[in-house]
């Protein structure tokens, strides 16, 4: 099962989500797609499998992609500061994959309803998601 996880900025909750699935779920092949190169440094130093930075690879990654996990706004265009292009955001839409969306309460993106939970704790309620597809797949 190939995992794409996608983030800008610094790279700190797709460090914590790569550094996760690789203790949970080592048998995972993991790609890291950074908007930036500090992102993608920093998910490749977390135990990522590949690493790759930019538009491009994120469009290319999303089609080889069985699930894709990072923050609500990989789905928003110009989100995340301007980082996530409307390419990026089309091609994470449109992917086959599964989508497991961190929904952070920031960058003008705001999930009604959803409290505003710590970044440790969201990640892990993500493993547990990324746990019930795995376990599907088996």
């Amino acid at each position: 099962m190939n995992v794409l996880v996608i983030d800008g900025q610094g790279g700190g909750a797709g460090k914590l989500v790569v550094a996760r699935i690789k203790t949970l779920f080592p048998q995972l092949k993991v790609m890291a797609v950074g908007t930036n190169s500090v992102a993608a440094s920093s998910m490749l130093k977390a135990g990522a499998d590949h690493s790759a930075t930019g538009e491009n690879s994120v469009v290319v990654c999303c089609g080889k992609a069985d699930v894709i996990i990072g923050p609500l706004g990989i789905v928003v265009a110009d989100s995340l500061f301007g980082e996530i292009t409307p390419k990026m955001a089309l091609a994470v839409a449109q992917a086959k994959a599964v989508r497991i969306l961190l929904p952070f309460n920031t960058c003008d993106n705001i999930v009604a309803g959803v409290t505003d939970y710590s970044i440790g704790k969201l990640v892990g309620m993500a493993m547990e998601e990324l746990g019930k597809i795995v376990e599907k797949g088996s």
